[in-house]
């Protein structure tokens, strides 16, 4: 595993990789991903093994320009009004934290589809992510950059800690702004359905789009990334509990509280005060966005401090929240 600066001249080396079939971890503006030539079904299968995800898992192919679009997926068997639904999300929100399921195209191998007619693509606006797909093939596979199941990382360091050799290059772009993944919507059945809530709020896609249908976790048989109802959990285990229930758990000696905001740290101190052995808070005045944010920061930060029992509770299900609620609920115990 090789740690890379994002110059022009390391991203030339990234893209030669990608090309050769090798796997390159790059930045995005939601979680790092792990990526792939699209089109190479040996490159891919090395995702696969690298994450020890299960091939019923589709994968996300990411695209530098909305015209890449038309390479992987077929618009026009979405009928006139489809296709131009899909154009108009992709002018709307792209690029950004939105993943569209389309048809599609024959050449994409279906173990980047899991063998479904459909395909998940994206268009990211990290500039970092951008450049490399624009100088490699022009398509990146890229799921999360870390073993299935485990928290999805948001700095290079964290692909470093969880994947290690099993990645090729890492190309280190800072930060992840998001913090949580895409929202992915499915653009193959009518009205639209998210199926997994992300960095683009549902109300967003309402304004635009009018009635959205969301997906119902109970599935098994899911047609994009983290439809699973058990994922992104730390090593830690998460219990999650309704906002404002803190005060009323049962926690280890050692446990973590996770909170919402500075209020809520707050009632936790004064009604059960010592009950936890410490108390962090995802956005002290209680913005939704900066709370989606730090998820996955806190989560890393505690994974590395070796706690072994953190309670969360949860933040309001509106906006970005739902993103934040989601994951919470997949991380947690069931």
């Amino acid at each position: 595993m090789r740690m890379l600066d994002p110059s022009e001249e390391n991203l030339r080396l990234a893209a030669d990789a990608l090309r050769e079939g090798k796997l390159v971890a790059l930045p995005t503006e939601t979680v790092y991903g792990l990526g792939a030539d699209a089109f190479n079904p040996r490159a891919l299968a090395r995702v696969f093994e690298a994450k020890n995800r299960p091939h019923f898992d589709p994968l996300i192919v990411h695209v530098a320009a909305v015209e890449a679009v038309d390479r992987v997926a077929d618009l026009a068997a979405l009928g006139n009004a489809g296709a131009a639904r899909a154009r108009a999300l992709m002018q709307a929100f792209w690029p950004g934290p939105l993943t569209l399921i389309l048809p599609k195209r024959a050449e994409v191998p279906d173990l980047a589809t899991s063998a479904l007619p459909s395909v998940a693509v994206r268009l990211p606006a990290h500039p970092v992510a951008r450049r490399l797909i624009e100088l490699s093939t022009g398509a990146v596979a890229a799921p999360s950059a870390n073993p299935f199941g485990y928290l999805s990382p948001t700095r290079a360091a964290h692909v470093a800690d969880q994947l290690g050799d099993r990645v090729d290059f890492i190309v280190d772009g800072g930060r992840c702004p998001v913090g949580v993944e895409s929202t992915v919507l499915d653009l193959t059945v009518d009205p639209p359905l998210v199926l997994r809530p992300g960095g683009l709020s549902l109300d967003r896609l309402e304004a635009l789009l009018g009635t959205v249908e969301v997906f119902d976790r109970s599935t098994t048989s899911p047609k994009a990334p983290g439809q699973l109802p058990s994922h992104y959990a730390p090593r830690a285990r998460l219990k999650l509990v309704p906002a404002g229930a803190l005060p009323l758990c049962d926690p280890a000696p050692d446990a973590v509280a996770l909170c919402f905001d500075d209020a809520s740290a707050a009632r936790l101190r004064a009604e059960a005060p010592g009950l936890f052995a410490r108390i962090l808070v995802l956005s002290p005045s209680g913005e939704l966005v900066e709370a989606a944010a730090e998820l996955f920061e806190r989560l890393h930060a505690l994974d590395a401090s070796g706690v072994t029992e953190i309670w969360a509770e949860r933040v309001p299900d509106a906006g970005l929240g739902r993103a934040v609620n989601d994951r919470l609920y997949k991380a947690s115990e069931k």
